[in-house]
């Protein structure tokens, strides 16, 4: 009786391994580290719903080789100290084989430095700070830009348009803003353009009238802007309070093209131009489509962050499918090899300048006309003609 007891335990507790080990193996475990609660969570929300999407749709399509795309989604909150936690435990205890995602600079270089220490494939798809992949480390890649490169449609636009000659510039004193504004102070030095003042400002303000008012001063021919969406509203309505009327007033993407924009600054939002690094109308397979489907799904446009988000799940289940194992070796070497097209475009991971597993994207210039967000530059590929020059105070509804 006993021997039988005996026998029927070892026969459950090899059969409870057996499974174990079958369950385990139809699931492939992905970190995804984004802030979905905070003061960056709609940046956040916009990029999980993508990445959620995306998954949905690969795994309706056999998957992985077959077997699910399990994406773990961990909030950052937005915070670098949250992002090294989140990343650790990903590691450690879910036993992901790569990691996603990252958003904001600061928090997305924290994250990365764990992974380089850890040896663990790291695709990040929005963190821009050059530092990210000009650190020499083997082990992060980079889908979007460099924040460096994020300013080159607008540079290329303004001596054809605008033709400047004094420039005003504000940014956030995040890493990402810090070192956005930077390169365009030194782009504007290179095309011959003033910088009459480059002041930062603490994110989460609410009273930015301060900095406006000493802009005004100074009355630049252009206002460039390095925000993300809180601020960016309150700096346009303000500057509208204001009466603040240079020849344009631009941003350096981030939250300037997310629909929220328009939402908060209202009226203050028409004509603003900025930086970007998608529109749904390029020309990539399926990214109208893309564009289209999440509107249906969540009733709102989405912008590049998205695309980015969407686009870095495909990428991610492509290397994943072409990987020789699901070791961190095999799967970095699949990370080499990716050469592929996506709703965002072209992605291969290579060397230039300083940076290091950095694909090459380009960028364009967006404009708000009258609600909507319209291509405007380069001109072959615009939606819109570009609105210039603007009566700010007429647009603003003021009586003259």
């Amino acid at each position: 009786m006993k021997k039988s007891v005996a026998i029927s335990l070892c026969v459950l507790f090899f059969w409870g391994v057996f499974t174990a080990g079958t369950w385990a193996a139809e699931s492939v475990k992905v970190g995804i580290v984004l802030p979905v609660t905070g003061s960056l969570a709609k940046f956040g929300e916009i990029e999980r719903d993508c990445f959620l999407m995306a998954q949905e749709e690969i795994n309706a399509a056999g998957g992985i080789n077959g077997k699910k795309l399990e994406l773990l989604i961990e909030d950052t909150t937005g915070r670098p100290e949250v992002g090294r936690s989140v990343v650790e435990k990903l590691i450690t205890k879910d036993k992901v084989v790569m990691i996603g995602g990252g958003y904001s600079s600061s928090v997305t270089y924290a994250t990365a430095g764990v992974c380089q220490q850890n040896e663990m494939p790291f695709l990040v798809n929005t963190g821009s700070a050059d530092k990210i992949t000009s650190s020499g480390w083997d082990w992060i890649y980079r889908l979007n830009p460099p924040v460096s490169q994020y300013a080159s449609a607008i540079e290329t636009l303004l001596p054809e348009v605008v033709k400047p000659k004094t420039v005003a510039i504000l940014h956030e004193n995040s890493l990402f803003g810090t070192k956005g504004a930077k390169k365009f102070e030194k782009s504007c030095k290179k095309l011959g353009y003033q910088v009459v003042l480059k002041e930062g400002y603490e994110h989460g303000g609410i009273d930015f009238k301060p900095v406006l008012i000493r802009v005004k001063e100074k009355n630049p021919d252009i206002v460039y802007m390095i925000s993300y969406i809180m601020d960016a509203s309150l700096l346009m309505k303000q500057a509208r309070e204001l009466k603040l009327t240079p020849k344009l007033f631009i941003g350096g993407a981030a939250g300037f093209t997310l629909p929220e924009f328009k939402e908060n600054a209202g009226v203050a939002s028409n004509y603003v131009i900025s930086a970007t690094l998608w529109h749904q109308v390029l020309p990539f397979p399926g990214a109208k489509e893309f564009y289209n489907k999440f509107k249906k799904r969540y009733g709102k446009s989405v912008d590049y962050h998205g695309a980015e988000a969407y686009a870095a799940c495909y990428v991610i289940a492509d290397v994943l499918k072409r990987a020789k194992s699901f070791k961190n070796t095999d799967i970095k070497k699949a990370l080499d090899a990716t050469d592929m097209m996506t709703v965002f475009g072209p992605v291969k991971f290579t060397t230039w300048g300083k940076m290091k597993n950095q694909n090459k994207a380009a960028t364009y210039a967006v404009q708000w006309i009258n609600g909507k967000l319209e291509l405007v530059w380069p001109t072959e590929h615009a939606t819109a003609k570009l609105v210039y020059p603007v009566d700010w105070l007429k647009v603003w509804g003021y009586k003259k």
